[in-house]
């Protein structure tokens, strides 16, 4: 994985078994663009183009600017990845912002979708579909000499993940660069102006803490980021849906796992938590 780390955030598999007629409704919330290879389980999505529905396929999941409704029926299986900020344009030219609230299958965008989704076998153990995914991923970025993302991308990254209450203009200067560059930057490998990315950064983290997955001893740092309890509240609707009360009361078992794994990659990238140590929440 390290050989991939400029480029990919994180690897994962979610497997899921449950009964064939079983419904689950919940919502996906990513930072960052995703690579989902979906090997189980039919699959709904509410994307700025509509409703989409997919079985078995590989997709291409753009970072959401809000909550994306999803359900999924049956037993699934989803082998992935986490592109870093500038890392779609690096490998494949992909505008991150045309892909902001939306998904597209992955042999529409590079004509490899069924290859790539016929090297995983169902059957086969989740360290092998992540050996093959690793290996599938590395050998795209040698093949195509893939420059590595814009280093002022990844400053950012790690100042979202720091300290994502930051203002803009310090985070420009923390950066190197000027303001307007900035926000061009983030529009180009982020698919939106500084200030969004923020917003939305604070909030994921917050909802982590609320579902449990943070660590715990971070709270009133996180709710320091807010001017008080309306403002936070006012803020996390507008990006989940709901208020944080009733975000608390809601199962949201996909969410929550989505979460959790960005939460693991702050904290290893802010040098927090070594890689596949255990987490605080655990």
């Amino acid at each position: 994985m390290a050989e991939l780390a400029p480029w990919i955030a994180r690897l994962y598999v979610t497997k899921v078994s449950v009964p064939a007629d079983y419904v689950l409704s919940c919502g996906l919330f990513n930072d960052w663009a995703c690579l989902r290879v979906q090997l189980a389980g039919e699959w709904t999505a509410q994307t700025a183009d509509g409703l989409r529905a997919h079985d078995r396929a590989a997709l291409l999941f753009g970072p959401q600017s809000r909550i994306m409704p999803v359900t999924v029926k049956g037993s699934f299986i989803s082998v992935g990845a986490s592109y870093r900020p500038g890392a779609l344009q690096a490998m494949n030219g992909i505008k991150v912002g045309d892909y902001l609230d939306r998904l597209e299958n992955v042999c529409t965008i590079t004509g490899e979708g069924d290859a790539l989704l016929d090297s995983f076998d169902p059957q086969d153990s989740p360290e092998n579909w992540l050996r093959i995914l690793e290996g599938r991923l590395l050998r795209l970025i040698e093949r195509r000499r893939c420059a590595r993302p814009d280093p002022v991308s990844a400053h950012f990254e790690n100042i979202i993940l720091r300290d994502p209450a930051m203002t803009v203009s310090d985070a420009a200067r923390e950066c190197g660069v000027e303001r307007r560059r900035l926000e061009r930057l983030c529009h180009r490998d982020f698919g939106m102006a500084p200030k969004q990315v923020m917003r939305r950064a604070r909030a994921i983290d917050m909802a982590s803490l609320l579902r449990g997955v943070a660590e715990p001893e971070e709270g009133d740092q996180l709710a320091l980021r807010y001017y008080d309890e309306s403002h936070l509240s006012r803020e996390f609707t507008e990006f989940f849906g709901m208020p944080p009360r009733q975000f608390m009361a809601t199962p949201q078992p996909i969410l929550t796992l989505a979460l959790e794994s960005r939460q693991a990659y702050r904290l290893e990238a802010l040098r927090r938590l070594e890689p596949g140590a255990s987490r605080p929440w655990q």
